[in-house]
């Protein structure tokens, strides 16, 4: 339970790399994550170039530490592969935890950002990484050594817990 009491969003990171076997483990999680009818509809970009990475923000208001990390991955959900109407942002949801717990896992730090359902970010951005229309992104994480430290945090609230009926 560790890491998931120290998984925290970060938003600063160092100039360090992030190695190719961490983004394949990072995708491999994403992966892993349960979805509807073992669908699976998600799809990946993996944002590694700088100059990509440069020109998220300008795209995605609130991202300008994309100028910082090495290495973002955009989340999509593929509507072609889904054979439940309406479940691909549930799907999608579990890789993006999947992802940030295994960044953290990893000693490394991310932050999950939305893109749906804002239209013109998802417009913004299926533009930006030529994204079929039927592929909809729904966040985008930036992923690096974290140049912030936060302290674990345990946000168990008792009376939301309701036994057998409100």
């Amino acid at each position: 339970m560790d890491f998931i009491f120290r998984r925290r969003s970060i938003r600063r990171y160092t100039k360090q790399d992030v190695s190719e076997k961490q983004i394949h483990l990072l995708v491999q999680a994403a992966m892993n994550a349960p979805s509807a009818d073992n669908q699976q509809l998600w799809q990946f970009i993996v944002i590694n170039d700088r100059e990509r990475l440069r020109q998220i923000p300008v795209e995605e208001p609130y991202s300008q530490i994309f100028t910082e990390a090495p290495v973002a991955i955009l989340v999509c959900g593929d509507q072609r592969l889904e054979k439940l109407p309406g479940t691909w942002i549930q799907d999608c949801s579990a890789a993006v935890e999947n992802i940030l717990l295994a960044a953290t896992g990893l000693g490394l730090g991310s932050v999950w950002l939305n893109v749906h359902p804002h239209a013109e970010r998802i417009n913004a951005f299926q533009q930006l990484f030529r994204l079929p229309p039927e592929v909809l992104p729904l966040a985008i994480l930036p992923i690096g050594y974290p140049l912030e430290e936060k302290e674990p945090v345990c946000r168990f609230i008792a009376s939301r817990v309701h036994y057998n009926q409100w």
